[in-house]
């Protein structure tokens, strides 16, 4: 089912190099959303790491917070 699928899709993508392009930069796009949300839940666990579990990992309670305030993209 899965190659069935592909197949199509695939012969699509290459009869148009507009819809290769297309797909590229939608790749590059969720690739990058995805990075950005882990960098997010990343962030969001950190701040919630007590003082014990933030000196085991080698950080402050400072440290934490400034990379907790910093921006997704970052």
């Amino acid at each position: 089912m899965t190659r069935a699928m592909h197949s199509p899709a695939l012969t699509l993508l290459n009869a148009s190099p507009r819809l290769q392009l297309i797909a590229a930069v939608a790749v590059r796009f969720a690739a990058t959303v995805t990075r950005w949300e882990q960098r997010r839940r990343t962030r969001v666990n950190l701040s919630r790491l007590d003082d014990r579990m933030l000196k085991d990992v080698g950080l402050t309670r400072m440290t934490a917070q400034q990379e907790y305030d910093r921006r997704f993209w970052q």
